[in-house]
């Protein structure tokens, strides 16, 4: 069967073809291994690579550029670097290390490259935003004022927390900052905060339970996880965190309110020291390298409260850091409460007597103070300091004092059920009207006929009361914010109406 072909056609196809032709080069910079390991590959050859630019091995491995040297160049890498070898090739990406942000990262679990490790779809983000930048200059920035509640009331009382601030979480491990980060991320529910909690160095099982803890209590879906676990590698460690805030500072910088935990930053020094003895860099106190300062005041100083012209959006941080036997002036704590706007100390001591939260309400503190409190938190929070500090002098004098007169006595005996009213267990945040409601029952005398181990239970009943009987005070509160006559004398009345609904039928 002959071929019919007409040249004409051939020749217009041809010439079509050779205008659509584009000739374009892809000029890429390589350079060549010429030693690798523990994690760490230096290369030559890559004499134009920026400082935090992610780099390509041969086989797809990631890394990052951390040490500019005259005549070499020392990589972190992402992964297992038993498949780099001596002389393989390493290439250039041209972009500095970045993360998805936006909605799409909401309810996962994800690398501190954005990539999805929660068995679900991989994330499509529709932005990507470099993990360091420069925090918000002085005048970008403004006061502190917005309460962000954590539903704890020693905390929202005692130690509170405002959008934008940065409150250390401290303590020996074991003794309940995780569990304060996590409930304070499930009281975020309804307030319209997107929320990131950032594990380094932790199980896998561990984090695990935690968005398993979040996904039953109604918190995950606000919440992405950022998870470097004890198996990954120090590099994902020492990103983890940065991803993280800038995750975070999408919120921030289009208007809205974030919160990011940092669990915790003792790992993640940890993670960066391993990093610079292997890169070689000086090591100085405790084998930590010179910039370790920097390494969180620069992450730290990112959680800001913009101001208006800037959207007034924010980012409150809450950084943990592990002590070893309640030594807070050991280098890492010192460094850590330096950089943040207060601290709340959890003690051994505290926790293992049954306090929870095993706050010392001693050297907790918050730099913003009342600035973070509605004002009718602020009306009773004042009285509660005066008498905790009263029953603690006098609970210390009392110790040596064999005979007490009355006034001693019933101070103490107040304060004794102050610090029960203060206990809370985990996972179950309390709205700041309720708060209120029984911190006033306890400094005006409502509670001093109550036995101690009567307390909570007393507590339990009474919220449950206002529930059922009297949720205008819910909504007034809601309405007014402040602790006026007229909601003192509802809440007065609620108060007494229970007692005697109490006296009445003892049992209930």
């Amino acid at each position: 069967m002959a071929l019919n072909l007409n040249p004409e056609e051939i020749t217009a196809l041809l010439k079509r073809r050779i205008l659509e032709f584009e000739r374009g080069a892809r000029v890429t910079e390589a350079g060549t291994v010429f030693s690798v390991g523990d994690g760490i590959a230096r290369a030559s050859g890559l004499s134009r690579v920026m400082a935090g630019e992610l780099v390509e091995f041969e086989g797809g491995l990631i890394g990052i550029a951390l040490n500019l040297e005259e005549d070499n160049v020392g990589i972190a890498v992402f992964g297992d670097d038993s498949a780099i070898k001596e002389g393989h090739p390493v290439r250039r990406t041209g972009r500095i290390a970045e993360a998805p942000v936006g909605p799409a990262l909401m309810g996962r679990i994800v690398d501190p490259l954005g990539r999805a490790v929660d068995s679900g779809p991989p994330i499509e983000a529709a932005e990507r935003r470099k993990i360091e930048i420069k925090a918000p200059g002085i005048i970008e920035r403004q006061n502190v004022t917005e309460p962000l509640q954590t539903g704890y009331k020693m905390v929202d009382v005692l130690t509170p927390i405002g959008r934008g601030q940065r409150e250390l979480i401290i303590g020996d491990r074991k003794t309940g900052k995780t569990a304060l980060a996590v409930d304070t991320i499930i009281n975020q529910k309804g307030q319209d905060v997107a929320c990131f909690y950032v594990a380094i160095g932790q199980r896998r099982s561990a984090v695990a339970r935690v968005f398993e803890t979040l996904r039953q209590h109604g918190a995950a879906d606000h919440t992405t996880i950022v998870a470097a676990t004890a198996s990954d590698p120090a590099p994902m460690q020492f990103l983890a965190p940065y991803s993280g805030c800038a995750m975070g500072e999408y919120y921030r910088d289009s208007g809205r309110h974030a919160l990011i935990v940092y669990d915790d930053l003792t790992k993640h020094t940890q993670a960066y020291r391993q990093l610079s003895l292997l890169l070689r860099r000086p090591p100085g106190r405790e084998a930590f390298p010179g910039d370790i300062f920097y390494l969180h005041s620069r992450l730290l100083e990112r959680a800001a409260k913009l101001n208006a012209e800037k959207g007034g959006g924010s980012l409150t941080a809450l950084p943990l850091v592990e002590t070893q036997a309640n030594d807070i002036a050991a280098y890492i704590p010192t460094n850590s409460i330096s950089i943040t706007d207060g601290q709340i100390f959890l003690e051994t001591n505290l926790f293992n007597s049954g306090q929870r939260p095993a706050m010392n309400p001693g050297i907790s503190v918050s730099r913003v103070g009342g600035d973070a409190q509605i004002k009718a938190m602020k009306q009773t929070a004042g009285m509660l300091r005066l008498e905790l500090a009263q029953y603690r002098e006098l609970a210390a004098f009392a110790q040596f004092a064999a005979d007490l007169d009355a006034a001693t006595r019933h101070q103490i005996e107040r304060g004794h059920r102050l610090m029960e009213v203060m206990k809370q267990s985990v996972h179950v945040p309390m709205p700041v009207a309720k708060q209120v409601a029984i911190i006033y029952a306890g400094i005006n005398g409502y509670l001093d006929d109550v036995p101690v181990s009567e307390v909570q239970h007393f507590e339990a009943r009474l919220l449950a009361f206002i529930d059922g009987n009297h949720a205008e005070f819910l909504r007034l509160f809601a309405e007014k914010q402040v602790m006026d006559d007229a909601l003192k004398t509802l809440l007065a009345d609620i108060l007494r109406n229970f007692k005697k609904s109490r006296a009445d039928h003892p049992a209930a």
